[in-house]
């Protein structure tokens, strides 16, 4: 037993070396640990977009701030997705919707099919009869939403055009 007692305490352990930390009053030996050797890759710093050509909706944020709707002279706001179109009249002064049209609207669609730029055509027709109804000749602004000229929203252009909304 006294043997036994001996061999415990040449086995001196710290703390620290309990968690991990080597010390330099521990007699316990350890084999040597190989560290491992990382490469570092450089680091690139790359420009987010080209600074020349800024984003459409970065320059739509900033042409919102330019033109605030009115009751007698509205925003029309237009978005298209990848298969509607959706029309709004904006009143930003009491943060209010005039106007709401879409493609998706039975009124709209009504009993026989259509094409998605047919019924933009028919929501530019009901735009033009709500401004009637509201009493609105003149649009503050045209908000596309930075979204280009495709064949529904060129379809919608054409029906408010034609009522001196839009200039040709």
């Amino acid at each position: 037993m006294s043997m036994a007692l001996g061999n415990v305490a040449a086995l001196q352990f710290s703390a620290s070396a309990l968690f991990g930390i080597r010390s330099a009053t521990s007699s316990f030996q350890q084999p040597m640990q190989t560290r491992i050797n990382f490469s570092v890759k450089p680091l690139v710093m790359r420009a987010r977009g080209n600074a020349q050509t800024e984003s459409a909706k970065i320059r739509n944020r900033r042409m919102q701030k330019k033109y605030n709707g009115t009751p007698k002279r509205p925003r029309l706001s237009v978005f298209c997705s990848g298969k509607q179109l959706y029309a709004m009249l904006v009143d930003d002064q009491n943060k209010n919707c005039l106007f709401y049209g879409s493609t998706l609207q039975k009124s709209v669609r009504q009993n026989s099919p259509c094409s998605t730029s047919e019924a933009a055509k028919r929501v530019g027709e009901e735009l033009i009869k709500a401004c009637n109804d509201l009493n609105i000749h003149e649009l503050s602004s045209y908000d596309r939403n930075g979204f280009a000229t495709g064949e529904r929203i060129r379809a919608f252009e054409i029906a408010i055009s034609e009522h001196g909304f839009l200039p040709r």
